[in-house]
């Protein structure tokens, strides 16, 4: 056997050193993300492992994202896509319209177990994904139901993930500056997931449902870790979206109202009607501008780059959105928000009129931009406004309104010629409607002020 020369590594320790070569990336990355995600006191307060989680959650249903789109968009001509869409969002979106509603009220009759909703939810992504497996390479009909079992698990996460960050906030950390961080957590997990899911998806057309089953396991073990403050309801009553009181008799006292979204002043009902419509419009570009793009891209350039420039924008908006809201956080939601809808409706009519690859690039950014910003402001407004018993019920039920409200966005879109001009005049329809609805009181809520001036 030969035998190696004094002063030479020997061949295992050579592979152990290439071992320990190849280890240090990741261990260096793991630890510069996690101090990321501790920073501020996020360690300490349990916020860390929910950014950490989320993060998770986005890559997941990136992935999902990327295994449906090779089999129902990409993978057939523009016509058969659009049935197949529309197919897609009738057997998915119209009962998701349906049990949206239902979300928030049944997320508040478990209070103590936020942390196992949130591991259900992982749950059965994961296993909905190994079925979807199955059929994605044949795009069956078995395929919707699943998608559809995805589409509402992927929502039920998102409303309890809001109900749970007031509970762990750090110390000297606002709730839009929370809410920050965790949204830029996702977008980065997102972006990260994109490419991967391609590579994946270039080994066949089931790897990225793998790849997700994965994560979605993973995320399920995570949820457990969670403080366990997560499930604490002390002080909490959930939330109506009206006023309830209910009295003895003719001339006797009322009992006392319980605190709902409509009993705690304009602001916060005007930032729901301005956030609907800034969601639905979102929702209507993402449909409308897939399609339209693919029949007719822009001057010049293929649709792949057309649809790639259009995802750009809006994901590097949305990511700048969050950044804003961030450093916005001290200044007044009320005027965020209206900004944010006259912004929008500049964008879309400069689009409708002016219809090219600038125009339609911005509309697609000012979207993703305002979107962040109106969804930031919003919790701002939640958390100055609704008292504490009922603030995070609020923040579950915001959230449920605002989802179903991209929904509608996402069927209007395919009900819609694939006319350029035409669509960006539906979409300036959509933030015109939240203008008229809300812009008025919001400034007049500004105006006034407010009790409590601290806002997040």
């Amino acid at each position: 056997m030969p035998v190696d020369e004094p002063g030479k590594p020997s061949g295992g320790s050579g592979v152990r050193r290439l071992a320990r070569g190849l280890r240090r990336p990741p261990a260096a990355l793991a630890r510069r993300v996690r101090r990321a995600t501790h920073a501020g006191g996020a360690g300490e307060s349990g916020l860390g492992k929910l950014i950490e989680l989320h993060a998770v959650n986005s890559a997941g249903d990136m992935l999902i994202t990327v295994a449906l789109a090779s089999t129902v968009f990409f993978s057939v001509p523009t016509g058969e896509a659009r049935g197949r869409v529309a197919l897609y969002l009738a057997v998915t979106m119209a009962p998701f319209a349906l049990l949206a509603p239902v979300i928030g009220p049944l997320l508040d009759r478990v209070p103590h177990g936020r942390r196992a909703a949130m591991a259900a939810a992982m749950l059965t992504r994961a296993l909905l994904a190994l079925t979807m497996a199955g059929a994605v390479a044949t795009g069956g009909l078995e395929l919707y139901p699943a998608a559809l079992g995805v589409l509402v698990s992927s929502k039920a996460y998102g409303v309890v993930r809001s109900a749970v960050v007031p509970r762990l906030l750090p110390p000297r950390v606002w709730l839009v500056k929370a809410n920050s961080r965790v949204t830029l957590a996702g977008l980065l997990a997102t972006g990260a997931a994109a490419p991967a899911g391609a590579a994946l998806h270039a080994l066949g057309a089931r790897w990225p449902l793998y790849g997700a089953c994965a994560l979605f396991l993973l995320g399920t073990f995570l949820s457990f870790s969670l403080d366990t403050k997560v499930d604490s309801a002390k002080g909490e009553r959930p939330a109506r979206l009206a006023r309830t009181a209910s009295s003895v008799g003719a001339g006797e006292e009322h009992r006392a109202e319980r605190p709902g979204l409509r009993t705690v002043g304009v602001s916060v009902v005007s930032a729901l009607c301005a956030n609907s419509a800034l969601r639905a419009l979102s929702g209507f570009l993402t449909f409308f501008l897939a399609f339209l793009l693919r029949e007719d891209p822009f001057d010049g350039l293929s649709a792949a780059v057309s649809l790639g420039l259009a995802g750009v924008a809006a994901g590097g908006g949305n990511a700048l959105g969050t950044a804003l809201g961030a450093w916005l956080r001290a200044r007044a939601p009320e005027v965020i928000i209206t900004s944010a809808l006259l912004s929008a409706l500049a964008a879309a009519v400069a689009a409708a009129v002016l219809y090219g690859t600038v125009a339609v690039t911005a509309v697609a950014a000012t979207a993703g931009i305002v979107q962040a910003l109106g969804k930031l402001s919003l919790d701002a407004l939640i958390q100055r406004d609704v008292p504490e018993q009922v603030r995070t019920s609020a923040f579950a039920r915001s959230e449920t309104l605002m989802q179903l409200s991209w929904v509608v966005g996402g069927a209007l879109a395919m009900a819609l010629p694939l006319a350029g001009r035409l669509g960006m005049g539906v979409a300036a329809g959509l933030v015109a409607v939240g203008v008229c609805t809300a812009v008025r009181r919001l400034l007049g809520a500004a105006r006034r002020g407010t009790p409590h001036p601290r806002v997040a």
